[in-house]
């Protein structure tokens, strides 16, 4: 099993309505993309000086799956979208047996 996780931090200007939008977006991937095993979207709730903003957690069987979420259509736009909206994105992806 594969894990891939994505924090996002907006840029300041970005609206709450717009970021509730994103994570509803990245949220409607799960029923999209085949490869997917498992999603889960979230808004951070403490807010600390180190919290990013939102966090995806996906799962996928192996590094193939990634694969083909990364170059799927449905994810694509989404992906795009989160680099106009964000001043940084960072991801870790980790491998469980």
């Amino acid at each position: 099993m594969l894990t891939h996780v994505v924090c996002f931090r907006y840029r300041p200007d970005v609206p709450e309505a717009a970021r509730a939008d994103h994570r509803a977006l990245l949220a409607a991937l799960d029923g999209a993309v085949g490869s997917l095993r498992g999603l889960a979207v979230g808004a951070d709730v403490l807010g600390t000086p180190r919290s990013y903003d939102t966090a995806l957690v996906a799962r996928f069987d192996d590094r193939a799956g990634l694969a083909a979420y990364a170059d799927h259509p449905a994810h694509l736009p989404v992906a795009a979208l989160s680099r106009e909206l964000c001043a940084d994105i960072v991801a870790v992806d980790f491998e469980e047996e």
